[in-house]
């Protein structure tokens, strides 16, 4: 009974173990790529386009800039990302990023795609305070 034991432990607890190495890197990075992907929408979101502004008082963002300014945040926040599609429509600025992510422990798979999804919104402040 203990040779069953000293056989079957160790190859049900090895995985399991590779399992939660893989889980917690996984979760670590998707919540890198998630804060970088929000922080490249909201830089994006505070491109606001100044001659417009001017000339017609309406707010508009400057979509040259926009897309610049997107890719180099999400360098500068996350190495390995990458911008997969950014979107504007108005004052709303919607970013989709992907990372590829190599698994420490290639148990169950050699190396898995992460997604994010964020969305800023540029709005007016106040004229003067009430």
């Amino acid at each position: 009974m203990l040779v069953f034991f000293a056989l079957v432990l160790p190859i049900v607890l090895l995985p399991l173990a590779a399992y939660a190495v893989d889980a917690t890197v996984v979760a670590s990075r998707e919540a890198g790529l998630q804060a970088a992907t929000t922080q490249a929408a909201e830089t994006g979101a505070q491109q606001l386009n100044a001659d417009a502004m001017r000339s017609t008082g309406a707010l508009k963002l400057d979509t040259a800039a926009l897309s610049n300014v997107v890719a180099q945040t999400l360098i500068d926040e996350e190495q390995g990302a990458r911008v997969d599609s950014y979107a504007v429509i108005g004052t709303e600025v919607t970013v989709d990023t992907s990372e590829l992510v190599t698994l420490p422990v290639n148990v169950f798979s050699r190396s898995i795609t992460l997604h994010a999804h964020a969305i800023a919104r540029l709005v007016a402040g106040y004229d003067k305070p009430v």
